[in-house]
C-alpha cells in the first residue's frame, strides 16, 4: 500500500491533450527545465520522443547531460552561456544561447564550430542582445553556427501568455532587417492567435514556440495529487502538541499526514495581485498568518484544512475539528500543490 506524497496521472486523458497541442502548435519546442513541473525530467523527456518531436529546452547546463542520455535530438539551454561556467556541455546536439556580444567572441574562440541561438533582449529585461548589438554580433560569430534568434516575452496581465504581439512582430522585423542568418524565430508566451498572426505577418519567418507550463500542466485534471493519513489522535482545547508545543484551538482530531517541506509543501512563490479583490484576500490571508495560523494544501472531509504548527521536512500536522469526519489511517486525501515546486514520493502514470 502507498504511504506517500504522490502524484497520480491519468495517462490517456494527459497524453490526450499533449497530442491534441502538439498537433495544434507547429515547431513546438517543449520546455523541460527544474523539477519537470512536478512530473520530472526524464519523463517529459520520454513523452518528447513519443511525441515525435525533434528538439528540446533545457533551463541550465546542469540538465543537459541528463537530456542528452533521456533524448535523441537536439537540447537547447535556456541560460545564456557565460565564459565563467564551468560545467558547460559541448555536444554536437547541445544548442547554446548567447546575449552578449563578448561571450560570442569567446566561445567562438573556445569552441568554433559549435551551435548557438542569439537571443534579443526584450522587455523582460532579463537576458539578450539589444537589437542595436547585432550587427556586432554577426561580425563576433567566427565558425560558430547560429540555428535561430530568440525572444523571451513577458506573461500577460493575467499571469498568462498574450499581449505580446507588437512586441514579437517588432522583433521580428528586427531579425528580418539584420544581418543574422537565420530565418527561424523561437518566441515564447505567446498565445495560438498570436502565433498565427505572426507566421502570416512574417511569412519568410520560421516560428517556433518553446513551451512548458500550458503543455505539461494545460489540463490540470489529469494530475491528481493524493498524501496518505499516518496517523489520528484525538485532542483537546488547550492540549498542546508538536515540536513547538502549540496549543489546540478546539477539541478535534490531529492528523499526520505525509507531505512536508521537502515536498515542496508550505512552500509558495510571491503572488502578483492584480486587482482589489485578491489584494484584499492577501491581506486577510497575512493577518491571519500574522495571528500563528497557516492554510494547509490537504483538504479533508471536503474542505481546506489548517496546519496545527508548520510543516515538517516530510509530513504535517493538521488540524480538524470535532464536527468534522476524520479519515483512516491509510486514507487517502487530496492536495493542492504548485507543480513547479513540489516533489514527489512517486509519480503513478494510471
Amino acid at each position: 500500500m502507498s504511504a506517500g506524497f504522490e502524484l497520480d496521472v491519468d495517462t490517456q486523458r494527459w497524453r490526450r491533450h499533449l497530442d491534441t497541442m502538439v498537433e495544434a502548435t507547429p515547431g513546438i519546442v517543449p520546455v523541460i527545465k527544474g523539477n519537470g513541473y512536478g512530473l520530472g525530467r526524464d519523463l517529459l523527456a520520454a513523452e518528447s520522443t513519443r511525441l515525435g518531436l525533434g528538439s528540446i529546452a533545457v533551463g541550465t547546463y546542469n540538465e543537459v547531460p541528463e537530456a542528452l542520455a533521456a533524448f535523441d535530438g537536439d537540447v537547447m539551454v535556456l541560460t545564456p552561456w557565460r565564459p565563467f561556467f564551468d560545467h558547460v556541455v559541448l555536444d554536437d546536439r547541445v544548442i547554446h544561447t548567447m546575449g552578449r556580444v563578448a561571450d560570442i567572441e569567446e566561445l567562438a574562440a573556445q569552441a568554433p564550430g559549435a551551435r548557438i541561438i542569439l537571443e534579443g533582449e526584450t522587455s523582460m529585461a532579463r537576458h539578450g542582445l539589444d537589437r542595436h548589438e547585432l550587427a556586432a554580433a554577426v561580425a563576433a560569430l567566427g565558425d560558430l553556427r547560429v540555428e535561430g534568434f530568440a525572444i523571451h516575452l513577458p506573461l500577460g496581465p493575467a499571469g498568462r501568455a498574450g499581449g505580446n504581439f507588437t512586441e514579437a512582430q517588432s522583433w521580428a522585423a528586427a531579425l528580418e532587417a539584420s544581418q543574422v542568418d537565420t530565418t527561424t524565430l523561437y518566441v515564447s508566451h505567446l498565445t495560438p492567435a498570436e502565433l498565427a498572426a505572426l507566421r502570416t505577418h512574417r511569412p519568410h519567418l520560421d516560428v517556433r514556440p518553446r513551451i512548458g507550463t500550458s503543455l505539461w500542466l494545460g489540463d490540470l485534471g489529469a494530475l491528481s495529487v493524493r498524501a496518505t493519513v499516518l496517523d489520528a489522535h484525538l485532542v483537546a482545547r488547550g492540549e498542546h502538541i508538536g515540536y513547538r508545543q502549540r496549543p489546540m484551538p478546539r477539541d478535534g482530531t490531529l492528523l499526520i499526514i505525509s507531505g512536508g517541506t521537502s515536498h515542496g509543501v508550505g512552500l509558495e512563490a510571491p503572488k502578483a495581485s492584480s486587482g482589489a479583490v485578491q489584494r484584499g484576500k492577501l491581506l486577510a490571508k497575512g493577518g491571519l498568518e500574522a495571528a500563528g495560523l497557516s492554510l494547509s494544501p490537504f483538504t479533508v472531509d471536503g474542505k481546506q484544512r489548517w496546519f496545527a504548527e508548520p510543516p515538517h521536512m516530510q509530513a504535517s500536522m493538521i488540524f480538524l475539528p470535532a464536527s468534522a469526519t476524520a479519515p483512516a489511517v491509510g486514507d487517502r486525501v487530496d492536495v493542492a500543490v504548485r507543480f513547479t515546486t513540489a516533489t514527489f514520493d512517486a509519480v503513478n502514470l494510471r
